[in-house]
Parts: C-alpha cells; structure tokens; sequence
C-alpha cells in the first residue's frame, strides 16, 4: 500500500456562519415550525446550495419575485435586502411577511436614506446585479445613488457640483475597497462618510485570518457557493496573500484530487465562506484523512460573539 501524503490542514476561526445568517435561517425554520409547510421565500436566504437544499426538503419554497406567492402563504425577504418596493408590494397584497435582511444591511440603508435625505448623492461601492446591491440601491429614488465598482470608476464619477456621500455593500474585499475608497475621498475631500465601516464584521474576521493562514500555505480551500460574493473574495485575498493554489468548493465532492497530489502541499489551509455550514467543512477534513496522513491545526486570529435577535412574531 502506498505511503500516504503527510500534510498539515490549517484552519481558520473564525469561519462560517455569520450572526446574520444564523438569523436568516433560523426565521426560515422557525417560520416553517410555526405556519406550516409550505413558507415562501423571495431569493435564496443566504448564498449557499446546501443550506438551500436542506431548507427545501423542510418546505421552503424559493421564488424569485412576490408575484409567484400565493396570496395566502407566508413569505421572507432574504438576508441580502430588498428594494422598497418589495414591502410595499407585500402590504397591498395584504401578505404575511418576514423581513430577514442582516441588521448590518439594514445599516447601509439607513446611512443611504439619511446621506439622501442631507442632499447627498450617494455613490454605492459594490458588484453590480449581486441581491444585496440591488436592494439598497432600491432604497433611494431612480438617479439618487450611483454604483462604484472599480478604481476607474471613482476616477470616472464627475459630481456635478452636488455633495457626495458613500456607503458599501457588506462583503466586498477589505482591501481592494479601501483602494476605491481613497481615490473618493481624494477627488472628494468633503465626502461623507459611514459612521462606521459597512464591509461587515465577519467579512473582515474571515479575510484577516485568510491572510494569516495563506501566507506561508500551499493551497486554500475556502467552503462555500459560487453564488456567495464573500466567499469568492476570500480566494482572492488568498492568493493576493501569496498563496499559489486557491479554490472555492461547494463541498468535498468537489475537490480536484489530482491537483492537490500534483502540488504536494505540505500546508493546506480551509475556511469557509459566512454563508457556508460547519458540517461541510467537516466533511472536507474528513476527506482529505480519508486519503493523506493529516494533522490538523485550528488557527483563531478572533473570537465572535455576535448574535442578532428574532422578530417578535418568531419569539
């Protein structure tokens, strides 16, 4: 029998679940639990295949607008937001809804509507088409806030003489926004700024410690969906860190083994994504003994204790 490849699997905490998305989850099941299978849900709840597929099999049914609910169904917006109009379109129709939007989302749309409302034109840092950009752009009449997605795009923004203001989308690169943000506050000196950093809490904690752990690794596996902006820039900020091989995988079946055996990583670091399951992390560890000699070492660079509470008509 061959000898197995030694490796030493670091991983990173934090990692997963974030406060918002425990929430949003749990007002699904909760939801579930209290009307009765089947409970509505406008977009995916949180970006990630398995949870949606496990959230389905207990009776969640995922649409993509308020128009295929039936007027008599319960329904929940998303963790990334929603535009006004959504809402308002619920309450005409008279339907039981559940707002799970992330606190930390609804921050950026009270700072929009107040920058708006002190006559500010608010520029949004964030990828175009993502939920969450699309529902805080939602929150300001049609030609109030202009998107901003790259460095040339804050060179490119004429103001116009109006007085600007800038928010940002919870999960972007820590780094590559703090690179747009500078080019603003330069053409802008006046800008206004959040009060506090809107790139949220568990973004940042999750990049942070992928830096750490990427520096001196071989490869990073970072658990989570295509889908999932957050997760996809923790590979970036892996490789942008130096590492030479990262991957985003929605599991342990998509690992590409003959890669892994061609590098000969002697390190390996895993995260995960704060829309991605602890179970699935576990499985990836569980595959990657099933096939090398694996120590396995937990790197915390922070620890959490954010939560967020229920709405009282989940209590």
């Amino acid at each position: 029998m061959p000898e197995r490849m030694p490796i030493t699997l670091r991983l990173a905490a934090p990692r997963g679940f974030c406060a918002g998305v425990d929430r949003a989850i749990l007002m699904v099941e909760r939801a579930i639990d209290r009307y009765g299978a089947p409970v509505y849900v406008r977009h995916e709840i949180v970006h990630n295949e398995t949870v949606v597929r496990r959230l389905r099999a207990l009776g969640a049914v995922f649409v993509d607008e308020l128009s295929e609910v039936p007027d008599d169904a319960p329904v929940l917006f998303s963790a990334h937001g929603v535009p006004k109009t959504v809402p308002a379109e619920a309450e005409r129709r008279q339907l039981l809804y559940l707002d799970a939007t992330c606190p930390l989302v609804s921050k950026v749309h009270i700072e929009s509507d107040r920058h708006h409302r002190n006559g500010c034109h608010v520029l949004l840092i964030g990828h175009e088409g993502h939920p969450e950009v699309i529902g805080t752009m939602g929150q300001l009449p049609d030609g109030a806030m202009t998107l901003i997605e790259t460095e040339e795009d804050a060179h490119r923004f004429a103001a116009e003489g109006r007085p600007v203001a800038y928010v940002t989308q919870t999960t972007l690169s820590v780094d590559d926004t703090a690179r747009i943000v500078e080019i603003l506050k330069a053409r802008f000196p006046d800008i206004q700024t959040p009060i506090k950093d809107d790139i949220c809490y568990a973004t940042t904690n999750r990049q942070e410690a992928v830096k750490i752990l990427a520096a001196d690794a071989d490869a990073l596996f970072v658990v989570g969906s295509e889908t999932s902006s957050n997760s996809k820039r923790l590979v970036e900020v892996g490789k942008a860190a130096g590492c030479p091989y990262g991957v985003l995988i929605e599991d342990e079946t998509r690992i590409d083994w003959p890669a892994v055996e061609a590098l000969s990583p002697r390190i390996i670091a895993l995260t995960a994504g704060a829309s991605a399951p602890e179970t699935v992390v576990q499985n990836v560890v569980d595959a990657f003994r099933e096939r090398m000699s694996v120590e396995v070492e937990e790197i915390e660079t922070t620890r959490e204790n954010v939560t967020f509470k229920l709405p009282k008509a989940l209590l």
